[in-house]
C-alpha cells in the first residue's frame, strides 16, 4: 500500500471520528469511522517485518489529531494554550492505546489483538473519566449525543455501552472487508455485512420502541432558569457585584410567581467571593433572602465563589491558599447554594475541575510542593473540592435536587452519585459563554441530555451564556432558549425516585475492560520478558 493512500486513509478516519461532533451529523458515522485506520494497522502488521511499531504511531497520530482539532478546536477561544495541551495530550493517549493493542496484536495475533483493540480503548476511557487529569469530552459514547432516540438504552450501559457498540461495529465491518480481499470469497463477508447490519439495527429498534414507550414519573415541579448573558471577557469579572446581582434579580422579577418551586441562576453569578461564616449577612444572600420572603415556597438555587478558613493541619489540603495580611490559611470553591427561607444555606462544591484551570492534578505524587504550595500561598487558580455528592433538600415538598456544576455534567458516573444520595431532579449551571459561538457550548449541552436517559432524571440547566434549557426523562429538549440572549424560561419538569440499572452500577463496562486489559498487558510483559531472555541465553 503506497504512503499517499496510507495518509488518505489516516485523514479520512479522523474526518468520520470528528463529524458526529457536529449537531448535524449523525453519531452513525463512529460506527464505520475507525475503517480506515484499522486497514493501515492491519497493513503494517502484515509487512511487520518491515515496518516498526512507530510508523503506526505516525498515521493514528495523524488521524487522532485530525479528530481532536476538528470536535474541540473551540477551546482556544478561551485559553489556546490550554487548547494545544488538551489536544496533544488526547492525540497522545489516544495514540498509546491504540499502537497497545497493535502490539498485542503482534504478539499474539488477530484474535487476541482485536479483543485488546476494545477493552484497551475502553479502558483509557475510563481512566480517563477517573484521573485527576481528565478529559472527557471525546468519550466514543458521547458520538450519539444528537441522537438520543437511538441510544435509550444507555440507562442500562451508561455512554461506555456507546463505546462498546461503537468497536465492535468497527471491527465487525473491518472483518468483512477484510475477508473479501484476502480470500476473495462473497460469502463470509455478507455474513459479516449481515452481523454488523443487525448489530446495528437491533439496538437503534430497542431504543426506538423504549423512546416511545417511556412514560415519565414523579410528581411535577415549577422551575425557572434565567439566563444573564453576562460576556466572561468584558462584562462578567468587570461590572461589580451589585451590578451583576440586579440583573438577575430583574430577570428573576420577570418570571417569579406563586407556583414556582425553584429560581435557577448559573454558576459563578455571584462572583465576588464570600467567606462562608459570613453567609448570612453577606449583601447578596440578604438580597436573595428579601426576594424570597415575598414567595415563601419559592428555592433559589446560584452559583458562587467561596472562601472557608482552615485550621493549621500538619497535611494541609493541595488547593490551600494563605492570607499574609491576616495570617490564616483558606480554601476556595466554585460553589452552589440553595436559598429558601430555613435560614439554612446548604453549600455543594464543585469537585470535577478542570485541569489546568481550577487544579492542578498529581500533586500528591509530588510531596515536596506541598511546602511550596504552602510558602507561596497556593497554587494560583486551584479550588477546593468534596470527596461525595450532595443534594439540596426541599423543606416544603421533601424533593431533592442534584446541584451539578458546569463540567461537571460530562461524567456519567459522578452524576450518578447524586441519584444515589436521593436526588429526583438535576440542576445544571453553567458558564458557557467563553467559547463563544462554536461547537462547543452545543456539546456541552448534550452532556446533559446524556445524564437524563443514563438516569431518568429531568434536568433544568441554567447558563450565565450558552443555552438554557429543560430537558425530560427520554432526553429531550422540551425548552430551551437561544444563543447569547438575556430572558428567563419556566416549566414543568417530573422528578423521579427510581434507579436506573446504570445509576445502580454505574461505569461497570468501564471497570471491566479496565480489570482485564491490566491482566492482558501483564502477561504481554511476561511473555516479553520471558522470550528475551531466553534469547539472551541463546
Amino acid at each position: 500500500m503506497k504512503k499517499n493512500t496510507l495518509l488518505i486513509f489516516s485523514l479520512l478516519s479522523g474526518l468520520l471520528l470528528a463529524l458526529p461532533w457536529f449537531q448535524k451529523f449523525s453519531g452513525i458515522i463512529s460506527t464505520i469511522a475507525f475503517l480506515p485506520l484499522l486497514i493501515i494497522e492491519d497493513h503494517i502488521y502484515k509487512t511487520k517485518y518491515s515496518n516498526e511499531h512507530f510508523v503506526l504511531f505516525k498515521y493514528s497520530s495523524l488521524t487522532f489529531l485530525i479528530w481532536n482539532v476538528i470536535a474541540t478546536y473551540w477551546i482556544k477561544n478561551s485559553d489556546f494554550l490550554a487548547a494545544i495541551t488538551v489536544i496533544t495530550t488526547n492525540t497522545c493517549f489516544m495514540s498509546l492505546t491504540f499502537g497497545l493493542f497493535h502490539s498485542t496484536k503482534r504478539k499474539f495475533g488477530s484474535k487476541v489483538g482485536n479483543f485488546s483493540f476494545i477493552i484497551y480503548w475502553l479502558s483509557f476511557e475510563y481512566i480517563f473519566i477517573n484521573a485527576e487529569l481528565t478529559w472527557p469530552w471525546l468519550n466514543l459514547g458521547n458520538a450519539f449525543a444528537n441522537d438520543i432516540k437511538l441510544i435509550q438504552w444507555y440507562e442500562y450501559t451508561g455512554v461506555l455501552g456507546g463505546t462498546l457498540w461503537i468497536l465492535i461495529l468497527n471491527l465487525i465491518l473491518f472483518k468483512a472487508i477484510k475477508s473479501y480481499f484476502d480470500n476473495k470469497k462473497l460469502r463470509p463477508s455478507i455474513i459479516g455485512f449481515s452481523i454488523y447490519i443487525l448489530l446495528l439495527l437491533m439496538p437503534t429498534l430497542i431504543s426506538n420502541h423504549i423512546f416511545k414507550n417511556y412514560k415519565e414519573t414523579g410528581d411535577n415541579i415549577n422551575i425557572a432558569v434565567l439566563q444573564p448573558n453576562l460576556d466572561p471577557y468584558s462584562e462578567k469579572y468587570n461590572i461589580s457585584q451589585n451590578q451583576q446581582l440586579n440583573t438577575i434579580m430583574t430577570l428573576a422579577d420577570s418570571i417569579v410567581d406563586e407556583n414556582i418551586d425553584y429560581m435557577i441562576a448559573p454558576e459563578t453569578a455571584i462572583n465576588k467571593a464570600i467567606w462562608e461564616n459570613n453567609l448570612n449577612t453577606d449583601s447578596s444572600i440578604l438580597k436573595i433572602e428579601e426576594f424570597i420572603n415575598h414567595y415563601p415556597n419559592l428555592n433559589f438555587i446560584i452559583g458562587a465563589s467561596t472562601f472557608k478558613k482552615i485550621s493549621i493541619k500538619k497535611k494541609m489540603p493541595a488547593a490551600v491558599r494563605y492570607n499574609e495580611k491576616e495570617n490564616f490559611y483558606y480554601v476556595a470553591y466554585n460553589a452552589a447554594l440553595q436559598i429558601d427561607t430555613t435560614q439554612q444555606i446548604p453549600i455543594y462544591y464543585k469537585s470535577k475541575l478542570v485541569s489546568g484551570v481550577e487544579t492542578m492534578p498529581y500533586l500528591h505524587f509530588f510531596p515536596f510542593l506541598e511546602k511550596l504550595i504552602l510558602d507561596f500561598g497556593g497554587v494560583v487558580g486551584s479550588l477546593g473540592t468534596q470527596n461525595e455528592r450532595d443534594v439540596f433538600k426541599n423543606s416544603n415538598s421533601g424533593i431533592s435536587i442534584a446541584p451539578v456544576i458546569c463540567y461537571e455534567s460530562a461524567f456519567g458516573e459522578h452524576v450518578s452519585d447524586y441519584i444515589k444520595k436521593g436526588a429526583n431532579v438535576i440542576i445544571v449551571i453553567t458558564n458557557d459563554g467563553w467559547w463563544g459561538d462554536t461547537p462547543g457550548y452545543k456539546q456541552h449541552l448534550s452532556c446533559s441530555q446524556l445524564r437524563a436517559i443514563e438516569n431518568r432524571r429531568s434536568i433544568a440547566r441554567s447558563a450565565n451564556t450558552g443555552i438554557s434549557a429543560f430537558i425530560n426523562q427520554r432526553g429531550e429538549l422540551i425548552n430551551h432558549t437561544k444563543w447569547w440572549r438575556k430572558t428567563a424560561i419556566k416549566d414543568t419538569l417530573k422528578s423521579n425516585n427510581k434507579y436506573t440499572f446504570y445509576t445502580r452500577y454505574g461505569d461497570y463496562i468501564g471497570r471491566i475492560a479496565h480489570f482485564l486489559s491490566i491482566i492482558l498487558v501483564l502477561y504481554l510483559i511476561v511473555n516479553y520478558l520471558t522470550h528475551k531472555n531466553k534469547r539472551f541465553k541463546d
